[in-house]
């Protein structure tokens, strides 16, 4: 594992562990985020935890031509019961993300630190927000970064049924339209699975990555 110090470098992603752990240490200033993603590389970490690096040896990812959805969702998106809207209140989803509560888990990654160094990123227009609400009210959304062809989701939250899902069929369909490559979802897990997300190799990734 490589223990990272000021300089703004990086190892290549192939010197990860079988369990994707890059580098540990560094700090999270913009320059250094932009650097990561751009090398298939992003940060996650528990709040006691120093920073870890990870480039995971399978990747989740959405093509958009594979994304799911539901004859229910189909029908909530066409009742209206959501109004979505785009980069209206970054802070506000990046807070409901770190506080919402998630089954299985004890505390966040989403740390004070990361919300301040990602809502950097929001204003140089990097990192991008999705808000969904009901009542006027902030239920459910997503944030992540944008590469200009892939776009890394981070986390998302819901507060009411359906409203992640919204957020993400939504974003999808919005970068499918602006010619986006993909939607890197980074781990695997059940509810982006049911939406479409699938596993690819991290060669894979890397080669769409390279493409940008």
């Amino acid at each position: 594992m490589y223990i990272l110090n000021e300089s703004l470098y990086f190892p290549p992603v192939i010197k990860a562990d079988r369990h994707g752990l890059l580098a540990i240490g560094g700090d999270l200033r913009p320059e250094r985020l932009m650097l990561a993603y751009r090398s298939g590389i992003f940060p996650w970490f528990d709040e006691h935890d120093p920073i870890l690096w990870w480039a995971p040896p399978k990747r989740m990812v959405l093509f958009f031509p594979e994304l799911k959805v539901s004859k229910s969702m189909r029908q909530v998106i066409r009742k209206g019961i959501f109004k979505v809207t785009v980069n209206q209140d970054f802070r506000a989803v990046m807070l409901a993300c770190k506080h919402i509560y998630r089954e299985g888990q004890d505390g966040t990654w989403i740390t004070d630190e990361m919300v301040e160094a990602y809502c950097a990123l929001h204003s140089q227009g990097i990192a991008q927000s999705v808000e969904v609400w009901q009542d006027d009210l902030l239920v459910g959304g997503l944030y992540g970064v944008d590469l200009g062809h892939i776009f890394c989701g981070e986390s998302m939250f819901s507060k009411v049924p359906n409203a992640s899902k919204t957020a993400f069929i939504y974003w999808a369909q919005q970068l499918e339209s602006k010619g986006y490559k993909l939607l890197d979802c980074q781990n695997h897990n059940d509810h982006l699975a049911s939406l479409g997300a699938r596993e690819i190799s991290r060669d894979a990734f890397m080669s769409i990555l390279s493409k940008g």
